[in-house]
């Protein structure tokens, strides 16, 4: 069985400026020449600093490290204390992974859960032909920007009692996507508050919805 590691991307050596993250790997016979799907995972702020087991505590991060098998590579950046998710230095991330690693192009999906529902919403509207499918998890974004993200399918997720980030931000994108025609579901947890995730990403449909979209 695999388990994650810890890795650093250092980006600017004079800025000592670097993205720490956790790197999952897929069981996988080391003579093949698989290429596997990919998924960028985006905790949220209470997952922020410079400790790498914070990111463990929920979503794909958390299923992997108490032993689950996904058939993804799966890569987990930590935001450091007091930022927000910057989309210029997750794409520098995502590059190296693409050319260090046997990804298949075709199929890298992004998600992530509150601060990361939002940085999942602005890191796809900022390279809208990078993804074959996003699942945003109670976060919210720029309904102005749904004309180009309109061609990526996306199930997104919230809890309709959430008092910290409210429903309607999720409704907002939703309707505007849906006015562009976008290919978008849209779950509600009638009884969650703000934790929407743990039964999303414990729910292998995700998984599998996310496998049956490729960039065309």
């Amino acid at each position: 069985m695999r388990t994650q590691t810890e890795r650093n991307l250092q980006i600017n050596t004079a800025e000592k400026n670097s993205i720490k993250y956790l790197l999952y790997l897929p069981d996988d016979d080391e003579n093949s020449e698989n290429h596997w799907p990919l998924i960028l995972f985006l905790h949220g702020a209470g997952e922020r600093g410079d400790d790498l087991s914070r990111v463990k505590s929920h979503g794909p991060p958390r299923l992997v490290n108490e032993g689950r098998s996904l058939p993804f590579i799966i890569v987990s950046p930590q935001c450091p204390e007091n930022q927000r998710w910057e989309p210029e230095k997750l794409k520098l991330l995502l590059d190296q992974i693409i050319t260090n690693y046997r990804v298949d192009q075709s199929r890298i999906y992004l998600t992530g859960l509150s601060m990361g529902g939002f940085g999942t919403w602005a890191m796809a509207a900022e390279y809208p032909n990078q993804f074959a499918a996003i699942a945003p998890v109670c976060g919210g974004g720029n309904p102005a920007a749904a004309k180009k993200l309109s061609h990526i399918p996306a199930w997104v997720f919230h809890g309709a009692k959430d008092d910290l980030v409210p429903i309607k931000k999720s409704e907002e994108m939703v309707n505007a996507l849906k006015r562009e025609d976008g290919n978008v579901r849209f779950t509600v947890y009638p009884d969650a508050g703000h934790d929407s995730w743990t039964e999303t990403y414990n729910n292998k449909e995700l998984y599998n919805w996310l496998l049956k979209h490729r960039l065309k």
